[in-house]
C-alpha cells in the first residue's frame, strides 16, 4: 500500500463541489441501522435539495454488520464508480468499516474522487482514503444523525460540501490547554477507531498534521491507554497541533483535558478543546486532509482553501 504524505496544497485532491439537485449515494460500510432515524435523515437530505440514492443491498444485515465485508466494500466502491453520484454519505457508524479496508480498491477511489462523509467508526475510511489516495474526506454527520440535526449542523454540512469559500470553524466552548498556533493538513477522528489502526498498513501518519480527536463511552483510563499507545507508536511525532472534540460519557471532560496536558507537557504544542465534533450533540462537518491553521488564542481552525472544487474554479 502506498501512503501519500501531502506537503503542498497542490498535492491534495479536493472532490467536486456539491450543487442543488445532485445525487447523493448512501453507503452502509459498518453496522446496520434503524428505519425511523434513517428515513428522517433521508428527509433532511431531500430538504437540503439533494436526491438520495439507495443502492441495492443497503439494508442487509449480518449480525452487527450491514452485510458481509465483501458486500459492504463492493457497495462503497460501486458508489465511487457511479458517475451519476456526486457524494457519498454513510448511513451509520457502529462497527465494521475497519474490516473492509483490505477489500477496497484504492485505485478505483483515486480515479473517481468524490465527497465521502461520516464519523465514528467511519474514521478508519476517512483516514485510509486520504492516506492512500490524497483525497480530502469529510468528518461529519451520518444519515441517522442528520435525522435530528439542528440548523447549525445542516448549514455547516452544506458549507463544507458546496461553498467556494474556505471554512473557519470556531470552538463552541474553547478550552485552552496549551497556547500557540500551528498549520498543517487536518487529520483524526474517533480515538478508539484510529487507535485500532496502529499496527496495520493503514496506521495513522500524522507528522506535520493538525490532529482532532473525539470519543464515546470510554473511561478516562481507557482514553489514557489509547492516547499513550498512539504516542508510543510514534503517531504524534511531529504533529503541529491538537484539537479536542466531544468526549461523550467518558467521565469528567476536565479529567480528559488534564490527561492530554500531562501526555504532551513540555512539547510546545498548541492544544485546544471545546470543538463541536463527534458524538452526543452538534457535529460540525470538518474536512480531513485539507491544510488549515489552528489558532488557540482565537479559538479557531481556519482552512487555507475551499474543501471542494467547482467547475468554474481556476485550474
Amino acid at each position: 500500500m502506498k501512503t501519500f504524505i501531502k506537503d503542498r496544497l497542490e498535492d491534495v485532491v479536493r472532490p467536486p463541489r456539491l450543487c442543488p439537485g445532485d445525487r447523493i449515494g448512501i453507503a452502509a460500510p459498518a453496522s446496520p441501522f434503524g428505519a425511523e432515524l434513517f428515513e428522517k435523515g433521508i428527509g433532511t437530505l431531500r430538504r437540503m435539495g439533494f436526491e438520495p440514492v439507495l443502492p441495492d443491498g443497503l439494508f442487509e444485515k449480518d449480525g452487527y454488520l450491514a452485510g458481509s465485508d465483501r458486500h459492504r466494500a463492493a457497495q462503497l466502491l460501486g458508489l465511487f464508480r457511479d458517475e451519476s453520484i456526486r457524494a457519498i454519505v454513510c448511513a451509520r457508524g457502529g462497527y465494521g468499516a475497519l474490516r473492509i479496508l483490505p477489500e477496497l480498491d484504492f485505485d478505483t477511489i483515486r480515479l473517481n474522487p468524490k465527497i465521502l462523509v461520516g464519523f465514528s467508526d467511519i474514521s478508519s475510511l476517512l483516514s485510509a482514503i486520504f492516506q492512500c489516495c490524497g483525497l480530502v474526506t469529510f468528518h461529519g454527520p451520518v444519515v441517522t444523525t442528520l435525522a435530528d440535526a439542528d440548523d447549525g449542523v445542516c448549514q455547516g454540512f452544506l458549507a463544507a460540501l458546496s461553498r467556494p469559500e474556505p471554512l473557519t470553524l470556531r470552538a463552541a466552548r474553547p478550552v485552552v490547554l496549551y497556547r500557540g498556533a500551528g498549520t498543517g493538513p487536518v487529520a483524526g477522528g474517533n480515538l478508539t477507531t484510529l487507535c485500532h489502526l496502529v499496527g496495520t498498513p493503514w496506521a495513522p501518519v500524522w507528522k506535520g498534521h493538525l490532529v482532532f480527536l473525539e470519543d464515546l463511552n470510554e473511561a478516562v483510563y481507557r482514553i489514557d491507554r489509547m492516547l499513550t499507545q498512539l504516542k508510543l507508536a510514534g503517531c504524534f511525532d511531529g504533529v503541529t497541533g491538537i484539537l479536542l472534540g466531544r468526549f461523550k460519557d467518558c467521565g469528567e471532560t476536565d479529567a480528559v483535558y488534564r490527561l492530554v496536558m500531562d501526555l504532551f507537557d513540555g512539547e510546545d504544542l498548541p492544544i485546544l478543546g471545546g470543538f463541536d465534533v463527534g458524538h452526543g450533540g452538534a457535529n460540525v462537518t470538518l474536512p480531513v486532509g485539507l491544510p488549515a491553521t489552528l489558532d488557540v488564542d482565537r479559538g479557531s481552525l481556519t482552512y487555507l482553501c475551499a474543501a471542494t472544487v467547482g467547475a468554474d474554479d481556476p485550474a
